[in-house]
C-alpha cells in the first residue's frame, strides 16, 4: 500500500511540474532548444484538399494553393507581423524558416500553425500575428480580416467552420465565434488560460481545450457552457468527436475519452509523454501518436491497449487514414503505415526532414509539409517518393 501511495504521489508531482513549466519548455520539447531574442516562431501548417487543390500555410506567412493536377501554385499576400510584437515565445517578429520547430533564424513571414479550412468559396487561415484571414479560394484575394484593427494574442491553433460560423481560440484564452461570410464577431467565451488547440464541432456543440486543464463543450449558437471536463494537465490536442465520445490528449500524458452528452469520463490511457497530435479512429480502434516516440492502438470503447509501435522519434503530426492503413510521420521524417487488418507496421519512406504538421492524403498520394518550405509527395501504395513541390514564393 505504501508503495502504491508513493507511486501516485510521484506521478502527481511529475504532472504538476509539467503543468507549471509547460509554457516555458514547449519549444524545448518540440524543437530541442528554446527561443532567444533574434529568433522567431516557425509554423507547421498542414494541408486541406478540395476540388483538385491543396491549401497550406507556408513559413513565409502566405496561403499557398497547389493545383494537384499540374503542380502550379498561387500565393496570397504575406501576412504582416503585429506591430512591436515580441511573440509568445519571446522571439522577435522577424520570422524564420529554419532551425527547428519552435523558432528559426533568418527573414520570412508570420508563422502559420493552424491548417487552413475551406468552406464555400472561402479559405480561412489564422496567423501567429493574431489575425484571421478569409480568402477567395480561386484568386486568394482577401475577403475579410479579423480583427479589423489591431491584433489578438497569437493564434497557434487553427479554426473550423461549422454551420456558417468560424470558431477559433487565441493565446489570451478566448474562444471566438465569427460570421464565416463577413468576419463579424458573434460571441466570445473566455477560458482560464491560453488556447493552442483547434476546436471541433458536432451536433450544435463546439469542443475546445485550454491550458487551464479543461475541455469545454460550448453551445455553438451563443457560446454558453454545456459542460466542462477537467484533466490533470493542459490541453492542446484537437479533439476527435466520434460515436458519442470525445478523444483528446493532455500534458499529463493521458489520452482521454469522455461522453459528448455530459463530459463524463469513459476512460483514460497514460503514455510516457504528451499526446500532442489529434488521434484517429478506424474500425473501432483509436490510433494515437505520442511524444514518447510511440503510436498506441487502443480499443475505442474501453481504452484497452491493443498494441503499440515505436517510430523512433516523437510523433506530433496528425495521421491520416487511407483505406485500411493509418499513416503516421515521426518528427525526423520517417513515414510509417500501420495495416489495421493485422496491426503490422511498415516504413513507407524517410524524408530526412522535420515533420510536425498534420498529414493530408488525396487519391493515394500523401502530402507532407516539412519545415524547409517543401511539400513532399509519397505514393501510399508502394512508398515511392514523388517529385516534391516548393512552397517558396520566389520560385
Amino acid at each position: 500500500m505504501n508503495e502504491e501511495i508513493r507511486k501516485k504521489s510521484k506521478g502527481r508531482r511529475w504532472a504538476g511540474r509539467i503543468i507549471l513549466l509547460a509554457t516555458a519548455i514547449i519549444v524545448v520539447v518540440l524543437a530541442g532548444s528554446g527561443c532567444v531574442r533574434g529568433l522567431a516562431p516557425v509554423g507547421w501548417s498542414g494541408g486541406t484538399a478540395t476540388e483538385g487543390k491543396l491549401y497550406v500555410g507556408s513559413n513565409e506567412g502566405r496561403l499557398v494553393a497547389v493545383n494537384l493536377a499540374d503542380e502550379s501554385r498561387q500565393w496570397s499576400e504575406a501576412l504582416k507581423p503585429a506591430s512591436g510584437s515580441g511573440g509568445f515565445f519571446g522571439c522577435s517578429s522577424a520570422a524564420a524558416t529554419g532551425g527547428g520547430l519552435g523558432c528559426g533564424t533568418g527573414s520570412a513571414g508570420v508563422a502559420v500553425y493552424g491548417t487552413p479550412v475551406v468552406a464555400g468559396d472561402l479559405v480561412y487561415m489564422a496567423g501567429y500575428n493574431g489575425k484571421i484571414y478569409a480568402y477567395n479560394k480561386d484568386t486568394l484575394a482577401i475577403r475579410w480580416v479579423y480583427p479589423r484593427e489591431g491584433n489578438m494574442e497569437p493564434l497557434v491553433g487553427g479554426g473550423i467552420v461549422y454551420e456558417g460560423r468560424y470558431y477559433i481560440g487565441d493565446s489570451d484564452g478566448r474562444v471566438h465565434a465569427l460570421d464565416a461570410a463577413t468576419g463579424d464577431s458573434l460571441w466570445q467565451f473566455t477560458t482560464g488560460d491560453k488556447i493552442w488547440a483547434t476546436p471541433a464541432a458536432k451536433d450544435g456543440t463546439v469542443y475546445i481545450g485550454s491550458f487551464d486543464n479543461k475541455l469545454y463543450a460550448l453551445d455553438a449558437a451563443d457560446g454558453t457552457v454545456k459542460w466542462e471536463f477537467t484533466a490533470e494537465g493542459a490541453l492542446i490536442t484537437t479533439p476527435l468527436v466520434a460515436n458519442g465520445a470525445i478523444y483528446f490528449g493532455s500534458f499529463d500524458r493521458n489520452l482521454y475519452a469522455v461522453n459528448t452528452a455530459d463530459g463524463g469520463l469513459k476512460w483514460k490511457f497514460m503514455a510516457d509523454n504528451w499526446f500532442w497530435a489529434q488521434p484517429v479512429l478506424h474500425n473501432g480502434t483509436i490510433y494515437a501518436g505520442s511524444l514518447d516516440n510511440k503510436v498506441y492502438a487502443l480499443k475505442a470503447d474501453t481504452g484497452a491497449l491493443v498494441t503499440e509501435f515505436d517510430l523512433g522519434s516523437p510523433v506530433s503530426s496528425t495521421p491520416v487514414v487511407v483505406e485500411d492503413k493509418v499513416i503516421f510521420a515521426s518528427r525526423k521524417g520517417v513515414i510509417s503505415a500501420i495495416n489495421t487488418v493485422n496491426n503490422q507496421i511498415g516504413q513507407l519512406a524517410d524524408l530526412e526532414a522535420e515533420v510536425n504538421g498534420p498529414l493530408a492524403a488525396v487519391e493515394g498520394i500523401l502530402y507532407v509539409h516539412t519545415h524547409d518550405l517543401t511539400l513532399h509527395r509519397i505514393n501510399t501504395a508502394n512508398g515511392a517518393i514523388l517529385r516534391s513541390i516548393s512552397l517558396k514564393s520566389q520560385q
